[in-house]
């Protein structure tokens, strides 16, 4: 089935944008944001993922960073760039006050990490977990800033802020260069303070932290002119879901931008938009963040969408390089100038080393001397959308269709005064359903994603190939299947089964008013696989059907639907079959299911 996705409701959207980010100015009373405080977009490699002591247990070691090292000026040999190496999280000594690295993990501490970044070429940068209390312990100057359970500091009271200014200028002038804030709590307040607890006084204990915090970065970045500041969690947004609607319940602040060069908007984590390949849906999930930030008023270049990760531990699923190549290109296709690479490097060897290094330098062109653009509908309402990149030699866009069924897209003129797009050619797809492009339209398969080029780029020197690992069905059909609920969280229905290809069905959760519910079944080593917490059963004529999924994985960040598909060849013809979804969410919910054939 073909819908065709064009003009009025397009119009409509920008407007719905134009609102919002008019809305989120008003909130704050905000001038517009300061233009981008970096020069041009930069690349960082962040060591996250290739270790993980929140959701796993690899711990960082001095032997681990170096090892990423080694391998960061292997890819950057190949042609990758690499500007800035980030230490993430844990490499102090819990009781050092952020001054000193952890022992036995770093016996000789971080000179020899810095000098050797130095030394090629690499900026360093550092992790802090801001005002909270993450695996550190407050310094004894931090404590008459602590909140009643003793978690968290205040910016506005006590000693505990101009410490913490003292140790960032400390670890500059030791030739850090970037800084990661995560974790701060903004509603921190001695026990004295935290006695307003009316709803103002807890707004005024929020602003107060704020504009502490805010001055102090600001003086910070005026007496250290290279510093790049960049805010994780707790600066504002809401990241648990695909579902939320705007404005965040937490909200976002466009004043921020004043000090930090860039705000991130989730970790990688599946969508609630359900997909046959698990990694497809967390590049909607990425996707989707970027553009409601974007609603809000944040310039697409000032949001990191921190979409891409490999690695080998639980806080990435176990990805390795599954689906890589998709993901990387549209981190890069989002527009932030910050674009950073996760994880394990040393999966990334031979061939896929220059491949990288093609797409970066497409899209740093893109980025810095051209303008990225958004279009289509809101990726978590699973309607088609992208993102376009402009320079004077062309347009490149980066497409993606979220739902179960084929769809047309236009591509909309990017070009000076609306001129024609010229030439136009798929440089990027999944395997299978092969995109038809015409003019400005594009035809995508469900679950789809493609990168076209025009013009310049449009010749076979940006062939990005086919992504082998990402299989789009030929044809898709959604078949007749009425779903009733049989037990507490249960649904079952019967299904003829369609005369060839594959049977694909999908579950989605819901509350019992309708709203989309993760269930958390926690992280690796001891959380639930998914696919014991959303289990699909299938028989025909009393027989256990295989169930081919790809969501059987250690979820950390919850899971809303699951996907399955069963070969048809593998059934007896002419028989219905009875499938039964089941949810072990402990409250209760609301499922939904449908059914498709498809073909491969």
């Amino acid at each position: 089935m073909i819908r065709q996705w064009m003009g009025p409701r397009g119009l409509r959207f920008a407007a719905s944008v134009a609102t919002c980010a008019a809305l989120a100015l008003t909130a704050h009373a905000q001038t517009e944001p300061p233009p981008p405080a970096l020069q041009a977009p930069i690349s960082v490699y962040n060591n996250w993922s290739s270790y993980d002591e929140l959701s796993d247990n690899i711990p960082l070691t001095e032997a681990l960073a170096m090892r990423e090292l080694d391998e960061l000026l292997r890819l950057k040999r190949a042609g990758v760039r690499f500007d800035y190496y980030m230490m993430d999280a844990f490499w102090f000594d819990p009781g050092g006050g952020y001054r000193t690295w952890r022992t036995p993990n770093w016996p000789n501490g971080p000179d020899a990490w810095i000098k050797k970044c130095q030394a090629n070429g690499v900026k360093p940068g550092l992790w802090f977990s801001t005002n909270t209390l993450v695996k550190i312990q407050a310094a004894p100057a931090w404590k008459d800033s602590l909140n009643k359970d003793g978690s968290a500091m205040s910016f506005s009271e006590g000693g505990f802020l101009p410490d913490f200014m003292n140790i960032l200028q400390y670890w500059y002038d030791r030739g850090i260069r970037m800084f990661k804030f995560d974790f701060v709590d903004l509603t921190a307040a001695t026990p004295a303070t935290a006695k307003l607890s009316n709803a103002e006084g807890k707004a005024q204990i929020r602003e107060r932290n704020a504009t502490a915090f805010r001055e102090a970065l600001s003086i910070f970045r005026q007496k250290n002119s290279e510093a790049v500041l960049i805010a994780f969690n707790g600066f504002g947004g809401d990241l648990d879901n695909t579902a939320s609607q705007l404005p965040f319940h937490d909200p976002t602040d466009l004043r921020w931008l004043g000090v930090f060069q860039m705000q991130y908007t989730g970790d990688p984590r599946p969508s609630d938009v359900p997909e046959a390949s698990f990694w497809r849906s967390m590049d909607i999930y990425s996707d989707h963040m970027v553009r409601r930030f974007e609603q809000l008023g944040f310039p697409l270049e000032r949001i990191d969408s921190t979409g891409f990760m490999l690695g080998k531990t639980g806080t990435i699923y176990y990805r390795g390089l599954h689906a890589w190549k998709g993901a990387f290109l549209l981190m890069m296709a989002r527009g932030g100038w910050v674009n950073t690479v996760h994880g394990n490097l040393e999966l990334i060897r031979d061939k896929d080393a220059p491949w990288m290094a093609r797409a970066q330098s497409l899209f740093f062109e893109l980025q810095g001397l051209g303008r990225i653009h958004t279009f289509g509908g809101i990726p978590g309402d699973i309607e088609p959308y992208g993102f376009g990149g402009v320079t004077t030699r062309g347009a490149v866009y980066v497409v993606m269709n979220p739902g179960q069924s084929v769809v047309t897209i236009s591509l909309p003129r990017l070009t000076p005064n609306q001129l024609p797009l010229g030439e136009g050619r798929v440089q990027f797809r999944d395997a299978g359903y092969v995109p038809r492009l015409k003019g400005n339209q594009i035809t995508l398969g469900a679950g789809q994603m493609a990168m076209v080029g025009f013009n310049a780029y449009a010749t076979p020197s940006y062939d990005f190939g086919i992504q082998d690992d990402v299989i789009i069905p030929r044809a898709i059909q959604p078949l007749q299947a009425e779903f009733g609920t049989t037990a507490p969280n249960t649904i079952e229905a019967s299904i003829q089964p369609p005369p060839m290809g594959i049977l694909r069905i999908i579950m989605r959760q819901r509350t019992p008013d309708g709203f989309i519910r993760r269930t958390w079944a926690g992280g690796p080593p001891n959380g639930e696989n998914m696919a014991k917490v959303f289990s699909i059963e299938v028989t025909q004529q009393g027989r256990a059907i295989p169930v081919n999924i790809d969501y059987d994985k250690v979820v950390w960040s919850g899971l809303s639907w699951a996907v399955g598909e069963i070969k048809v060849a593998g059934l007896a013809p002419g028989k219905p079959v009875l499938v039964r979804f089941h949810s072990a969410e402990k409250d209760p919910v609301k499922l939904e299911g449908a059914a498709y054939q498809v073909v491969y």
